[in-house]
């Protein structure tokens, strides 16, 4: 049976200089998980208007269940400016008072989550306190034995250090970059290099595994199952949009299936690069890429 994978947080548009892509890091996770073959879900909410409509009907077409998926009547669905740099880097301006802003907890959300074996979810979601209380009950609904997976997703100025310790809390595996990775140390006190402050997060918080991505210098995974370092996947890259939330879906898919850590991490590795050489959040993978996940 495939595996019950559920993504909570923001839907949205982002607003890319070639035009609109659907995005929002859950909704792109969500809909690399399916193509990797898990039965996906997104918990998050629309607006009453065209473009939610549209969200809907785009990750409908993906195979990702939408039942969850709310509708708000007095604001408008998320939309995101987005602006590539020289570094192939995107720039994020993140407009307020959306319909995801205002998820709720609702029945359906919280027993379709009893019954998943992943559920991600990360910091953006909760910036209002309504979003957190919302997105952390939700998750917690999730039973002890799944995996509950925090991609940071740091996205200032709505960076605030009771989010994160909050959700590190609930989390056992948590997704981070090398962008991140400093502003978690300053922020928890964390001391030392690099693998000094990735083994302080995996003991303080009791952490299955710590992921770390780092760009065009790879990747790294800390766990109690050992330790993983693979190189990038050299591409002529498009953008990096949505490449870390791919990274993210191969990861859970690969822990799910119980693969060696070497082995997740370069599927994962070969899934976030094929994301970076095409534009926008969630371009379709190809079926070579997803036959490891499906056969």
């Amino acid at each position: 049976m495939p595996f019950q994978v559920i993504a909570v947080g923001e839907i949205l548009w982002d607003l890319l200089p070639a035009g609109r892509e659907l995005g929002g890091a859950p909704a792109n996770f969500i809909q690399h998980a399916r193509a990797l073959g898990a039965d996906a879900a997104l918990v998050s909410r629309v607006g009453d208007d065209d473009l939610g409509r549209e969200a809907v009907a785009r990750l409908h077409a993906r195979g990702v269940a939408t039942n969850l998926v709310q509708t708000e009547r007095e604001a408008p669905t998320g939309t995101v400016s987005v602006e590539i740099g020289p570094d192939h880097q995107p720039r994020f301006t993140i407009h307020e008072d959306v319909a995801w802003d205002r998820l709720a907890v609702e029945d359906a959300a919280l027993e379709a989550l009893r019954a998943a074996d992943a559920v991600c979810f990360g910091s953006l979601a909760q910036r209002t306190a309504g979003g957190a209380e919302s997105v952390r009950r939700l998750v917690a609904a999730s039973l002890p034995g799944a995996l509950r997976i925090f991609d940071v997703n740091l996205r200032p100025p709505f960076v605030r250090q009771e989010v994160v310790e909050a959700s590190l809390d609930l989390a056992n595996v948590l997704k981070l970059n090398d962008q991140e990775l400093p502003v978690l140390a300053a922020m928890l006190g964390l001391v030392g290099g690099e693998d000094e402050r990735l083994e302080a997060l995996l003991s303080r918080y009791a952490l299955r595994l710590v992921a770390l991505t780092r760009g065009g210098q790879g990747s790294l995974l800390v766990g109690a199952a050992g330790r993983s370092e693979r190189p990038a996947v050299a591409v002529d890259v498009a953008d990096a949009v949505g490449a870390g939330d791919a990274f993210t879906a191969a990861l859970a898919l690969g822990l799910l299936r119980g693969w060696p850590l070497d082995e997740t991490n370069r599927l994962a590795a070969e899934v976030a690069a094929f994301v970076c050489s095409r534009p926008g959040g969630a371009p379709e993978l190809t079926p070579g890429l997803c036959r490891p996940y499906t056969d």
